[in-house]
């Protein structure tokens, strides 16, 4: 069996386009993540409050953000995405945000093959609204579970590189170092 955190490349042209395994379609207020363990898609839970997620959420493969997770992905695309798709995408910006007390990069990212998207560079390009959404998503998703997120300014595509940059290279420091499946 295959593992989407494990056995899928990131891509040849990563930091600037790479592969995004979806976890959670957008316009879902179910909240799937990958199962370390076995690679498939678990349910977490059904978001507490009244929203749902503003674009396909998922991850980069073969990559370790600093809360011990995969790197999280925003995928802008004009429709939602099955759990375990994989969707070229190209990075657009950087949201950052505070949760629980450790920082939590999301890349927001286009599906490069969606026409509706795949012309945008930067998401200052994208309607200011769906980005606003974005932001307030984020903000008010975990405020019925009584848990409060700090969420920063979107940034440039620039700001994105280092980090996806930094999730490959603590990924594969892990795995060398004896990571399990």
């Amino acid at each position: 069996m295959i593992h989407a955190w494990h056995d899928i490349t990131p891509g040849e042209n990563i930091p600037v386009e790479f592969n995004a395994v979806i976890e959670i379609p957008f316009g879902s207020s179910v909240k799937y993540e990958l199962d370390k363990t076995s690679g498939l898609i678990k349910l977490d839970r059904i978001l507490y409050s009244a929203v749902y997620y503003p674009a396909n959420y998922g991850f980069i493969p073969q990559t370790l953000a600093e809360d011990d997770d995969p790197l999280d992905v925003l995928v802008f695309c004009q429709e939602p995405v099955v759990p375990l798709t994989l969707i070229q995408a190209r990075t657009v910006g950087l949201m950052t945000m505070i949760d629980g007390g450790k920082r939590d990069h999301k890349v927001i990212a286009v599906a490069s093959k969606d026409p509706e998207f795949a012309s945008y560079k930067d998401a200052k390009e994208m309607p200011p609204h769906r980005l606003m959404m974005l932001r307030r998503f984020f903000q008010d998703y975990k405020l019925l579970e009584g848990k409060a997120v700090e969420v920063e300014e979107i940034e440039s595509p620039e700001s994105a590189y280092p980090v996806i940059e930094s999730a490959l290279a603590a990924y594969s420091h892990q795995r060398r170092a004896g990571f399990s499946k």
